[in-house]
């Protein structure tokens, strides 16, 4: 008779996720992974297989809810100028605010992993597309509205302001001064003008 798993999976996987995004996939030891997320290694290789298969679990968990979390933050906004606003600016104000530095985990993962391994190249490219494709659904309902001009690329916008938000994004892990970060989000933003 198989014994039932002693742990919630979902549970885990979202510690190991966590872990990963603190200190990335060479940084993190079986040991670390096993601590945080309160199983015996048996478990961990029964449950998510091997480290490298833990860690693209962890990676996938955290793209579908970052993809989430950006389409619904854009959203809150009936502006489409308001919405990419409070967007860019809102990931320089927690960059400012103190606390932890992880970035971003999937952006971490295309410096550490993705020049190195195809698989994680595939799937963080995967990512920048679904993220194009979410910021372009919000560029054309601006130009639908008349709020953007009718002639606006809207994809080739979309895929710059990906380019801007990993751009971004790897330069607050460094926290240059505030104005810095600042000026680059307004001329960021002025692309929707």
């Amino acid at each position: 008779m198989a014994r039932l798993r002693e742990f919630d999976k979902e549970k885990a996987l979202e510690a190991a996720m966590e872990l990963f995004w603190e200190k990335g996939f060479e940084a993190t030891s079986l040991t670390d992974l096993t601590s945080r997320m309160g199983i015996q290694r048996p478990s961990l290789y029964a449950a998510f297989g091997d480290k490298t298969e833990l860690f693209e679990a962890a990676l996938r968990k955290y793209m579908g809810s970052h993809a989430s979390y950006v389409r619904a933050r854009l959203q809150k906004h009936a502006s489409v100028k308001e919405a990419f606003r409070s967007y860019f600016e809102s990931l320089v104000e927690a960059e400012y605010q103190g606390g932890e530095n992880r970035g971003c985990f999937c952006i971490n993962t295309m410096v550490e992993l993705a020049p190195h391994d195809k698989k994680f190249e595939v799937l963080t490219r995967e990512h920048e597309m679904y993220l194009a494709v979410i910021f372009q659904e919000k560029l054309e309902q601006g130009v639908q509205s008349g709020e953007l001009k009718a002639d606006l690329n809207a994809q080739a916008l979309a895929q710059t302001l990906v380019v801007s938000l990993i751009g971004l994004t790897v330069l607050l892990k460094s926290r240059p001064e505030r104005s810095f970060a600042d000026n680059s989000v307004s001329v960021i933003l002025s692309l929707l003008d």
